[in-house]
């Protein structure tokens, strides 16, 4: 009898049994890994599960974070409906009455203090339309100047070194597939084995292919590990050991003259600089052994073809452009561009970094990659919105600098979409003062994040599941997710959001869209010609070719797989070499009071501040509390045991992490990730000085000071 009663409980169970399957693309690293989740409903359950897709530029691949990515986008404190802040807490309330009262707020701000007393701060994680939208909305909609993106934050020294290098920053020069084809390849500040483990199959091929691997990093990394040769340098060091390596290409004769005359400006500056260099004060210096920079040096400029890769550990430095300027020195000296497995690759860390930039979030930029101080730039855009030349606003000031504006109380009032700053910002407590200052706060996200905290109003939106766009990954590939899913609630679509805001502002007109789809082609009329030019990409050819790599310039064209064949994209067609200086005057250094380095960085588990991962049950199962990485040597100096409390001290504040032993990294330096905020976000303990050509901060180095905290409960 029991047999028969569970044998019918089971056909039952399959009978009622139903499943859905949705297209998605991973809302994490820049690799956008494409992947489906299938969603199972039997009986009183939901079963859900990740598998992942085939695409050109991960083959199938997926990691630890796209696998649960699901996770945070059916997570059960998931904002449904707008809320608004009432007496201190959040209370529901429609969506007209949201959108009636920011209309009314923002037209009272600026009627008070003008147009530049409203913001918009964005996201790298957005869509292209939205990030198309949200710059447009700022400066038809808002009528402002003030708009950037925590982009600013990732990638934005190895655009602007790029776009003055090359002419044309595009993440990489070559499609990814051609890394398998270099003989010899840098990776700079860069841990992807942890980061973006999706693409690590590629340097693996080219290793087996005989590729030398150098990796340069202050830590021994799981990509350090992969690696020929590690030199291992003190943080902040970068610039000066490009210069080193440049100054032994020189004197092994392995400099390219031929490409160099022909194709290369600044030559010759450039080497009677770096020949005045001393090799020994610079190995003293960047505390590498002068035979290995040297080892370093003698493998790339002999190889046939050499790729260099840079990531946030040597862009995020307040001579972060310099610093790339000179590696992207060391690939025009030896002629490694244009040809199959040479080239160059900034590692884009966000989903959409590249497509965010390109396209209008960043405040000296209109779509197309075109200069908002440029007039033909200009009228062109205003053309394509319908809108005076005269009418649009010039550039505002970055990301971070808008909190000094902030606190200068010309900003009174922010529409935040996608992005958390009072954890992603340096300098955090002087950003949270800042936002807590602001007469007006407008949070468009899924969560309650800590900057979402301080909001006058919470808008909800869509999750990668819902939320239909194109993203450009860190090749410059288009492609397309469909967000097929049902949004959850009442959350809308960002575009949505951003639409029925202009209505209040009485701005419809020039946002009267009725899909995504109509955004993308008007995005893709605003950029044609530009630099970035998306204009022969359309929603049809996304999805017959599985991505489009730009430029493409027209439906006939098929995307550009290698940069830089015949020309470089500067007016004279020539690629521009810089004399990098060093300019250590403006860094940290240790000091008696602060003794040791501070380095930041991603751990796999974790992206950006944690509101989503912190969200994924399996992702905070591996790394719940932020931790402090420490050479055993030094923790016992200081009087610190392995997983112990610790106190970190800088100038700025003070944060209190878990030491983890590690003799991985140099003994005077440690490393703390930057995924947790309050009293765990390393932020508060970073520098607040910016690189003065692309506005980076310089997450990368600070000084610090730490101490054992002995309390039996907290341990």
């Amino acid at each position: 009898m029991t047999e028969m009663l569970l044998k019918y409980f089971r056909e039952k169970q399959e009978k009622v049994q139903s499943e859905r399957v949705y297209d998605a693309q991973c809302p994490y690293c820049s690799m956008q890994c494409k992947m489906q989740l299938v969603e199972q409903s039997i009986v009183t359950r939901t079963k859900h599960m990740t598998i992942a897709q085939d695409n050109p530029t991960s083959h199938g691949r997926i990691c630890i974070k796209g696998m649960n990515a699901h996770q945070h986008a059916l997570h059960s404190e998931r904002i449904t409906s707008p809320l608004l802040k009432v007496g201190g807490e959040f209370v529901k309330i429609s969506w007209n009455q949201a959108f009636t009262y920011i209309g009314e707020k923002f037209r009272n701000l600026k009627e008070k203090y003008g147009k530049d007393s409203l913001s918009a701060y964005g996201g790298g994680s957005l869509t292209n339309e939205t990030s198309y939208l949200l710059g447009k909305f700022a400066r038809v909609a808002l009528q402002t100047k003030y708009i950037d993106y925590n982009g600013r934050f990732c990638m934005a020294a190895a655009a602007s070194a790029a776009k003055e290098a090359l002419g044309i920053d595009r993440g990489f020069t070559n499609e990814i597939s051609e890394i398998k084809e270099a003989e010899c390849i840098i990776l700079v500040g860069t841990n992807i084995a942890e980061c973006q483990p999706t693409i690590m199959p590629y340097f693996e091929e080219a290793k087996e292919n005989g590729a030398y691997i150098i990796a340069i990093d202050p830590r021994s990394t799981a990509t350090t590990e992969t690696a020929h040769l590690h030199l291992k340098i003190k943080p902040g060091k970068d610039a000066l050991l490009a210069n080193a390596l440049l100054k032994i290409l020189i004197e092994e004769d392995l400099i390219d003259e031929s490409f160099i005359n022909n194709r290369v400006k600044g030559w010759q500056e450039v080497k009677e600089y770096v020949e005045r260099l001393s090799l020994d004060h610079i190995a003293e210096e960047t505390g590498i052994d002068l035979s290995l920079i040297r080892k370093a040096g003698r493998k790339f400029g002999e190889a046939n073809a050499s790729m260099l890769f840079t990531a946030r550990g040597v862009e995020q430095q307040i001579d972060g452009h310099d610093a790339v300027r000179g590696f992207l020195n060391l690939l025009l000296a030896t002629g490694n561009f244009g040809k199959k497995g040479a080239g160059y690759g900034a590692i884009t860390g966000q989903g959409n970094g590249q497509g965010g930039r390109e396209h209008g979030q960043k405040a000296d930029q209109l779509p197309g990659y075109r200069s908002i101080e440029n007039i033909e730039h200009r009228k062109y855009i205003a053309n394509i919105w319908g809108v005076e030349e005269s009418e649009l606003p010039h550039k505002g000031v970055s990301a971070y600098e808008m909190m000094g504006k902030i606190h200068e109380g010309e900003i009174k009032g922010m529409l935040l979409m996608g992005s958390n700053p009072i954890v992603s910002n340096p300098n955090a407590n002087y950003v949270k003062k800042a936002i807590e200052s602001l007469e007006f706060l407008v949070a468009v996200d899924m969560f309650v994040s800590e900057t979402a905290q301080l909001a006058d109003v919470i808008l909800p939106c869509t999750s990668y599941l819902e939320n239909k766009g194109t993203l450009t990954n860190l090749e410059g590939r288009v492609m397309l997710r469909e967000g097929a899913r049902p949004a959850p609630g009442e959350a809308k679509n960002d575009w949505a959001i951003l639409r029925g805001i202009a209505r209040e502002l009485g701005k419809e007109q020039y946002f009267a869209f009725s899909d995504v789809e109509e955004i993308f082609d008007e995005l893709r009329l605003a950029s044609k010609g530009g630099s970035a030019d998306y204009y022969g990409i359309t929603y049809e050819r996304i999805k017959s070719k599985q991505g489009i790599l730009w430029p493409c310039p027209s439906e006939e064209h098929g995307g550009t797989a290698r940069l830089f064949e015949n020309k470089f994209m500067n007016s004279d067609e020539k690629a521009v070499m810089k004399v990098i200086g060093h300019k250590e005057s403006r860094k940290e250094v240790v000091t008696e009071q602060y003794p040791l380095y501070l380095t930041t960085g991603r751990i796999m588990s974790h992206y950006l501040t944690g509101v989503q991962t912190r969200k994924t049950s399996a992702l905070e199962a591996r790394n719940f509390e932020s931790f402090i990485e420490i050479h055993p040597s030094t923790a016992a100096y200081y009087g610190i045991e392995d997983q112990t409390l610790v106190k970190v001290r800088s100038e700025r504040g003070e944060i209190v992490v878990r030491s983890k032993f590690s003799t991985a990294i140099r003994q005077d330096t440690v490393f703390v990730p930057f995924h947790w905020g309050e009293d765990q976000n390393v932020n508060m303990l970073i520098p607040e000085e910016l690189d003065p050509i692309c506005r980076i901060p310089g997450f990368k180095l600070g000084t610090v000071t730490i101490t054992p905290i002995h309390s039996p409960i907290l341990n």
